[in-house]
């Protein structure tokens, strides 16, 4: 069942009306309390560590799995909502109406490598829905052992909802501040001889109407996922998603000058600066579609085979401040100027096509060889990118300002190349977590990558082609030194690839560049008991950075090369607290992230920009013995302050915020209904949220305003 994105409910009005139906509906008959059911822990697998079905626990890594019902608690509805959830991520140029960023330890993640989608890479270059997801895994840490080429901090993967084995009927609806309505489904059976056949549905469609102004849209998604349990040993699945977001996006704020200004001057955090007449929506069309096989092929050993395809169609439009001239035609790059006015420009690249397809093919099983005990898994990956622009117009329309309150013309002239690109890549990859004894395990893993790409401007200039042999080793030892606890010790290696501009400045345009090699070490502790479980680590990352070097003002005059690292020292620790009606959870990282090593003066022992060294994050949850039923929740997060500018002289405060809600679940007869109510921002905090420095410019984020939502699901 689809729901249309011109449903009725498009007021708070209409939507509280529907909600209020559904209450007086529970409260006239009589109200039967669920069954309380207790069940042991257990720790999740993670899908994107590499390791098969062994559990999180067990596994020499750092990592953090979402589940849907967490999600649907904390009010989520893209990624970039949780930033909120682990101490070790956080924002990175998060704007209402287009896709997600995000840091892990310090590093922003790549949205053209560091993202995965049951494990098979995926171009994040899009408007991802959470509505058909079971949970979303983040692995903490440089990932060359699972990627071929990818940014150091760690990995995301969304893993798919699939079908259940009892039957689900699932519909809800939320309200949100200042009119956002959304309605989904869920719904899931499994039918024929022996259950062999499973069916999931999901559908969702919203009309976006948030507080922050011009900026109404609408999104939908239609997943279908099914298997067929051919026999004992044989599972295929197949699953495809096709989604669609149209919303105007939103600009950054940024510094005035050399000052950064107050966040609570202005409503700024309702301020949209793409509100001129002629804004467009940012349009994300995507559909991504899978096919996995597995087979068991003795009790001890299993083949897999995963293929899958994305397509992604983008309009990508805004009308762009950046930098400005003041009226003594002094010209700010990187800033506004100190008036609040800046340069608007008409942006618009429509018609961006992007498509991904990799397959998989792995097998897995155990074997001893003499005393050691070893769990293999071996496999190939071939992938392959293919991604076609158009011309895209960047023209200058005037001038801006930051109340708002100015009215340009357009010019959609398409006046600028874009470029597109094409990539294959063939990995190899090999691990295996050999059992020394029954405490002791060593962990090794192997990855090697033959890279291909190419690049050509849309006007046939500028062309690049380059190959490239890369191998990614990791390491590992851990110790169970006790029951459900273990230390362990990690080093690995993470690597990027890319090639000079192919511009007249640079002296060596076009060329492939030396590979990015960064690596990481690790020492963690993991453990747990009936009512407390707790991870540690202390980790070191050194990731190489290429710098322009010279004039790079006329030909001949630049040169892209290694200059220096970007170094990663930090401890991040988290815990949880089950104590009767209590639930506590709490993290913390600590770090200092440095420049090192690099010959441009004034570099060395400088943070990058809009990374906080220190984050702590606590939620907790009590349920309220006096209502069965009731789940009251809160939410406290500490961010330090973030630098703004490269050179460390300008950074934004520390920021402390709070948000709450509650989950309330009843019967009604067979049906179960689950409210959910909460304010997000309880305090309505004013501050600056983020300070990306994106494209040469500083831009700024506020945090949103205290912001209301309410929904209702219905289990049938």
């Amino acid at each position: 069942m689809a729901l249309s994105s011109n449903i009725l409910l498009r007021t708070p009005v209409a939507a509280a009306a529907c909600l209020a139906a559904f209450g007086a509906l529970a409260q006239s008959a009589p109200t039967q309390l669920a069954p309380v059911v207790v069940t042991g822990r257990t720790a999740p697998a993670l899908n994107v560590g590499g390791w098969g079905d062994m559990a999180l626990d067990k596994t020499p890594l750092q990592a953090s799995v979402f589940s849907s019902e967490r999600l649907k608690d904390s009010g989520a509805t893209r990624l970039a909502d949780l930033a909120g959830f682990d101490p070790a991520v956080s924002d990175a140029y998060n704007s209402e109406g287009y896709y997600d960023f995000l840091t892990v330890r310090g590093f922003v993640l790549d949205n053209r490598f560091n993202f995965r989608r049951d494990g098979l890479p995926i171009n994040a270059e899009t408007a991802i829905p959470l509505d058909n997801k079971s949970r979303i895994e983040i692995l903490k840490g440089t990932s060359g052992m699972q990627a071929g080429t990818s940014a150091p901090g760690g990995l995301v993967n969304y893993v798919v909802k699939r079908p259940l084995d009892t039957p689900l009927r699932s519909i809800g609806i939320e309200w949100r501040q200042a009119g956002s309505v959304a309605g989904a489904v869920d719904l899931s059976q499994r039918f024929g001889e022996g259950q062999a056949f499973g069916v999931r549905v999901n559908a969702a469609a919203a009309h976006l109407d948030p507080l922050l102004r011009s900026a109404i849209g609408t999104r939908s998604v239609f997943a279908l996922a099914a298997d067929w349990r051919l026999s004992a040993d044989t599972l295929i699945e197949a699953e495809v998603e096709t989604s669609h977001r149209a919303q105007p996006s939103q600009p950054g704020f940024s510094m005035l000058g050399d000052a950064v200004p107050s966040p609570t001057t202005t409503d700024r955090a309702r301020i949209n600066l793409n509100n001129q007449p002629w804004s467009l929506p940012v349009v994300f069309d995507a559909t991504t579609a899978s096919l996995r096989w597995q087979q068991r092929l003795t009790a001890d050993w299993r083949a897999t085979v995963h293929i899958a395809t994305q397509q992604l169609r983008t309009d990508d439009r805004v009308a762009f401040p950046f930098g400005c001239t003041d009226p003594n035609g002094t010209y700010y790059a990187d800033r506004y100027c100190p008036d609040g006015t800046f340069d608007l420009y008409d942006f618009r690249s429509e018609n961006e096509r992007r498509r991904s397809d990799v397959i998989d093919v792995s097998l897995q099983g155990k074997l001893r060889t003499g005393v050691l005990a070893h769990a293999l898994t071996a496999g190939v990956q071939q992938s392959s990118v293919r991604n076609r622009f158009q011309q895209q117009a960047y023209n200058y329309v005037g001038t801006g300002n930051v109340q708002g309150t100015t009215v340009t013309s357009a010019d959609p002239s398409l006046t600028d190349e874009n470029t597109n690109r094409d990539e294959r890549s063939t990995e190899l990859y090999l691990r295996d977590a050999i059992a020394i004894n029954a405490q002791l395990t060593a962990w090794v893993g192997l990855r090697h990558t033959r890279l291909h790409r190419e690049s050509v401007r849309t006007d046939g200039s500028r062309a690049t082609d380059y190959t490239q042999a890369l191998t990614t080793p990791w390491l590992a030892l851990s110790h169970a030194f006790a029951a459900d606890q273990l230390v362990y010790a990690s080093w690995g290696r993470g690597v990027q690839s890319e090639v000079a501009p192919n511009r007249s400045r640079y002296t060596n345009a076009g060329e492939a560049l030396p590979a990015l090699k960064s690596r990481q070490a690790e020492i963690g502790l993991k453990g747990s008991s009936e009512h407390f479980e707790w991870n540690a680590a202390a980790f070191d990352i050194v990731q190489p950075l290429f710098t322009d070097t010279g004039l790079c003002t006329v030909a001949g005059s630049c040169t892209r090369a290694v200059d220096g690292t970007e170094h990663h020292r930090g401890i991040e620790a988290s815990g949880a607290v089950r104590d009767g009606a209590w639930v506590l959870r709490a993290g913390t990282q600590w770090l200092r992230p440095r420049r090192e090593g690099s010959q441009t003066p004034g570099i060395n022992g400088l943070a990058p920009t809009n990374v906080p060294a220190t984050t702590a994050k606590l939620d907790a949850s009590y349920a309220v013995a006096s209502v069965p039923g009731l789940v009251l929740m809160g939410k406290v997060t500490f961010e330090a302050r973030r630098m703004v500018l490269p050179d460390n002289s300008v950074s934004i405060p520390g920021l402390t915020h709070a948000d709450a809600s509650l989950r309330y679940e009843t019967r009604l007869a067979a049906t179960t209904l689950t409210w959910r109510a909460g304010i997000d921002n309880l305090f309505d905090k004013q501050a600056w949220r983020e300070a990306p420095y994106q494209f040469g410019h500083v831009y700024l984020f506020p945090l949103a305003p205290r912001t209301a939502r309410v929904s209702l699901q219905v289990d049938l």
